[in-house]
């Protein structure tokens, strides 16, 4: 193998040299502005998949300072350099340390016992700001490589790629994504990962998590990198099944988050990897995952079993309107929007290739709340929270979505903005809501002592709620 080169597929070959004539077509043609090919990677089925994507590429202005990257080597000037995109300021990039870190808990083993009755206490304080962290008393005694290398023979996955940079968002420039083509197994990843972080640092250590956040956003937007790897969405899990694996034997292990008694998703007939069953996330130096929110609403767990730390965003889920009015109004232009009104930026943002700097949002009221992911720790995204995220370098991470009791007012939200948009959604939203009354309804009859006086109130409220329409205002 050929360590620190990004090998292409045929089809994300052929896409770039596409890219590149029609760039070269339109230099001829164009006396202000240029463009530049990239190369990008289909997006995860839980994304725009069944949409045909666009040809991407970005428009270059002239007399704009080129970023001088870490090595001190000044950016390209020729045609295929890449450039700031006039509508996103990152000549300041004071505001990242103006982002108020979110909640991070500290649950003794006694309160870590069962992950979904913890988050029900939490929630009430922690959903207010999209986001949490909570740094868990149990450690893995089998190392997350260990798993991958030994416990699973022959575990291989295949990267994506995905381009470095700030988009205009017009029908001229929109990011799609491709498949590399290429395979590794979990240790090449990890070298490869390591030796293109030690060229551009001179250093294979860590570096400060501020100092990581504000190179991300100046590469974004006119440094020299034009792509990265991102292994993600990749079936499997990193948590040992060995007997004497703490974490791995405890209910916060995320295969078994889906079958807990306060799981909704465990009333589904079939499993839905990503959802209900968990994926793993194999990222490098500046890999990223765009603004989205989770497929019908739901949470998700997000942990992090190894290497470099991993800077989220996350914005709270009742600012979820206001953050699409941003995005439709400030980020992309018209003719890409599918539809008018509050659904239009909803529906593109559904293809997770969105990516621009929260000073956005903060400009126009929009809360941002920040987390710096470690090894050992959990994430939790709420219903509706816009998230985003880079990595510092190689890391491993899984997730896994659930969603208990208060999460049907949203679902229904959810499938309602998907049938006015024609998409298929993947849970059966009101077939779930069926299950679960039965189950309050023999849990009243019964006075099951596994129900709690808080939970069937909050059952009977979601019964409510939920036996109405959608309101207008979402």
């Amino acid at each position: 193998m050929v360590e620190g080169r990004v090998c292409l597929s045929k089809e994300a070959r052929n896409g770039l040299e596409f890219l590149k004539r029609k760039r070269l077509q339109r230099m001829k043609s164009e006396t202000v502005s240029e463009t530049v090919g990239i190369t990008g990677m289909m997006s995860r089925s839980g994304g725009d998949a069944l949409r045909a994507s666009a040809s991407c590429g970005i428009r270059l202005h002239r007399n704009v300072e080129s970023f001088v990257p870490s090595d001190g080597a000044p950016s390209g000037k020729d045609a295929f350099s890449k450039r700031k995109v006039d509508k996103f300021d990152t000549s300041d990039l004071e505001w990242t340390e103006k982002i108020t870190e979110c909640p991070v808990y500290h649950p003794t083993k006694e309160e870590f016992e069962d992950p979904l009755v913890y988050l029900q206490k939490i929630a009430p304080e922690a959903l207010r700001y999209g986001i949490c962290k909570i740094v868990s008393p149990l450690s893995a005694s089998v190392p997350a490589g260990v798993v991958l290398m030994r416990e699973k023979a022959g575990f291989k996955f295949t990267t994506r790629v995905q381009p470095l940079r700030l988009a205009e968002w017009d029908t001229d420039d929109r990011v799609t994504f491709f498949m590399s083509g290429r395979n590794y197994t979990f240790r090449d990843f990890e070298k490869m990962a390591n030796k293109i972080f030690s060229r551009r640092y001179c250093s294979a250590s860590c570096l400060p998590e501020t100092y990581l956040e504000k190179e991300f956003w100046h590469e974004i937007a006119c440094g020299k990198t034009e792509t990265v790897e991102y292994a993600c969405d990749v079936d499997g899990s990193a948590f040992s099944s060995s007997v004497s694996d703490p974490l791995g034997n405890s209910k916060w292990n995320l295969k078994n988050v889906s079958q807990l008694q306060k799981s909704i998703l465990r009333l589904l007939g079939t499993a839905i990897p990503g959802v209900t069953d968990p994926m793993l996330y194999i990222g490098m130096l500046f890999s990223m995952f765009a603004w989205h929110v989770e497929d019908h609403y739901l949470y998700s767990i997000n942990y992090h079993h190894c290497g470099a730390s991993k800077t989220w965003y996350g914005v709270p889920g009742h600012a979820a309107l206001d953050f699409e009015k941003v995005v439709r109004e400030h980020v992309y232009t018209h003719d890409i929007l599918s539809t008018d009104g509050e659904d239009g930026a909803f529906d593109v943002l559904l293809g997770k290739t969105t990516l621009f700097p929260p000073n956005i949002l903060l400009e126009h009221g929009v809360p941002v709340y920040k987390a710096v992911q470690k090894p050992g720790e959990f994430v939790i995204t709420f219903p509706r929270a816009y998230h985003a995220g880079f990595s510092h370098g190689f890391n491993c991470g899984e997730a896994v979505n659930f969603a208990i009791g208060d999460w049907f007012p949203m679902g229904a939200i959810a499938s309602w903005r998907y049938a006015i948009l024609n998409r298929v959604p993947l849970l059966p939203h009101e077939e779930l809501l069926c299950k679960e009354a039965m189950i309050l309804s023999t849990s009243l009859e019964c006075e099951d002592s596994d129900y709690s006086s808080a939970d069937l109130i909050s059952h009977h409220c979601i019964k409510l709620r939920n036996a109405s329409c959608v309101p207008s205002s979402w």
